[in-house]
C-alpha cells in the first residue's frame, strides 16, 4: 500500500508542477479541469445520482472549457472571479457547517457539487495568474494545516472534534493546525520571494493579529471541507470516494480540503488587491 502511495504521489506531482509552471496559464486550467471532472463523478456517486455523474463530470468539463477559452483569448471579466469566490466562501462557511451539525452531506444533488467544484477551478486558475508561488502558498496552507493537525492530533489529541463524521480528528489536532499555519504564514511574510503570496499581502495590508486570524480561518475552511467529504463518505457506506489513485483512493480524497480554501483565498487576494 505505501508503495502504491508512493507512486501515485510521484506521478501527480510529474503531473501537477509542471503543468503550475509552464508558461502558458492553460496547461494548468487544463490539467486541473480534467481532475475536478473527474472528483464530480465521484462525489455525484456518493450522492447516490450513479447515472448522471457520467453528465455532471461532463458539465463541468464542458463550462470549464468555455470559460478556459475565455480566460486565454480576452481574460475573464472583473466581476467573475470575486463573484464566483464569494458565492462559493458563503456556502461553505455557512451552509457546509449547517450540514455538518445535521448530519447530512447530500442536499443539491450534482449540480451544487459540480457548482462548488467549478468555482474551485475558477479560482486555481485565477491563483496561477498571481503567480505560481502564489498558487503553490495557497494550496500550502492546506497541506500544513493537515500535517500539523495529524502530528498534533496524535501527541496531544484527546476531545474528539467531529466522532460521529471523522472519528480520528480532535481539537488538539485542529488547533495544532491552526497554530502552524499562522507561524509559517508570519515567517512567509517576509520572505521577498513570496512577496505576492498571501500571507505576505495580509500582512502588508492588515493589521499583524489579523492577517494570521485570516490565514486561520482558511484553515478552519480546510477541515470543514475534510469533514464534509467524509461525511458523504459515511453517508454513503464507502471508505474512499473513489478507485482513480491507487493507494490514495478518489480524487475527491485528496482534494476535499481544498475545495473550500481556493476560492475563499483567492477572494481574500481580490479584497486586498
Amino acid at each position: 500500500m505505501l508503495a502504491k502511495r508512493v507512486v501515485t504521489a510521484l506521478v501527480l506531482l510529474a503531473l501537477l508542477l509542471p503543468a503550475i509552471f509552464a508558461s502558458a496559464a492553460w496547461v494548468w486550467g487544463a490539467v486541473t479541469l480534467a481532475f475536478l471532472a473527474a472528483a464530480a463523478c465521484e462525489w455525484s456517486r456518493l450522492l447516490g445520482y450513479r447515472r448522471a455523474a457520467g453528465v455532471a463530470a461532463a458539465a463541468l468539463a464542458a463550462i470549464g472549457v468555455a470559460l478556459l477559452a475565455w480566460h486565454e483569448r480576452g481574460g475573464w471579466p472583473p466581476w467573475l472571479v470575486p463573484a464566483t469566490c464569494a458565492a462559493a466562501t458563503v456556502l461553505w462557511a455557512v451552509l457546509a457547517p449547517l450540514r455538518l451539525c445535521r448530519g447530512d452531506a447530500r442536499g443539491g444533488g450534482w449540480p451544487l457539487a459540480a457548482a462548488l467544484l467549478l468555482a474551485c477551478w475558477v479560482a486555481l486558475l485565477a491563483l496561477r495568474d498571481i503567480g505560481p508561488l502564489a498558487l503553490l502558498v495557497a494550496m500550502a496552507i492546506v497541506w500544513v494545516a493537515d500535517i500539523a493537525a495529524y502530528f498534533a492530533g496524535r501527541a496531544f489529541g484527546r476531545r474528539k472534534l467531529a466522532p460521529a463524521i471523522s472519528p480520528g480528528k480532535t481539537w488538539e489536532g485542529a488547533l495544532g493546525g491552526f497554530i502552524a499555519v499562522a507561524l509559517l504564514g508570519w515567517a512567509a511574510a517576509s520572505v521577498q520571494l513570496l512577496s505576492q503570496a498571501l500571507p505576505a499581502q495580509l500582512v502588508a495590508h492588515w493589521p499583524v493579529p489579523a492577517a494570521l486570524l485570516a490565514l486561520v480561518c482558511l484553515a478552519a475552511l480546510s477541515i470543514v471541507g475534510d469533514l464534509h467529504e467524509s461525511l458523504l463518505k459515511r453517508q454513503a457506506g464507502v471508505k474512499d470516494s473513489g478507485s482513480l489513485l491507487p493507494g490514495h483512493g478518489g480524487v475527491l480524497d485528496r482534494i476535499d480540503a481544498m475545495i473550500p480554501t481556493m476560492p475563499a483565498a483567492m477572494l481574500l487576494h481580490r479584497l486586498l488587491g
